[in-house]
């Protein structure tokens, strides 16, 4: 009795853990097939790359609530970091490095895996 008293309290544990992460935690798709995770860390939350030619690299770090986000975002590709903005629709996180003040960026969208 007293074990199935307890898996269920760890059940109810687990599925009210994930109701809590922040929306952009998770595995995102960029439109290439590179796998992103995002994970939060002091109030930060770090893109890491899980496939390709960059795997194990980071794509910068935002700081946000309720599914949009500021930071930076590391273009891997350059060798450059811009400032970065990114936001959450559904399964939609549409992530951008902007110049300029935010006036010109280049976004892309990535999709929830």
């Amino acid at each position: 009795m007293y074990l199935k008293i307890a898996a269920a309290a760890a059940a109810t544990l687990f599925m009210t853990a994930g109701a809590f992460a922040d929306p952009i935690e998770g595995t995102w798709k960029r439109p290439n097939g590179t796998l992103i995770q995002y994970a939060g860390s002091g109030g930060n939350f770090c893109g890491t790359v899980m496939t390709g030619e960059y795997k194990g690299k980071s794509i910068g770090c935002m700081a946000g609530k309720d599914g949009k986000y500021k930071g930076k975002v590391n273009k891997l590709d350059e060798g450059k970091t811009y400032n970065g903005k990114a936001s959450i629709s559904g399964n939609t996180l549409s992530l951008a490095g902007c110049v300029a003040g935010g006036l010109i960026c280049k976004s892309e969208k990535l999709t929830r895996q």
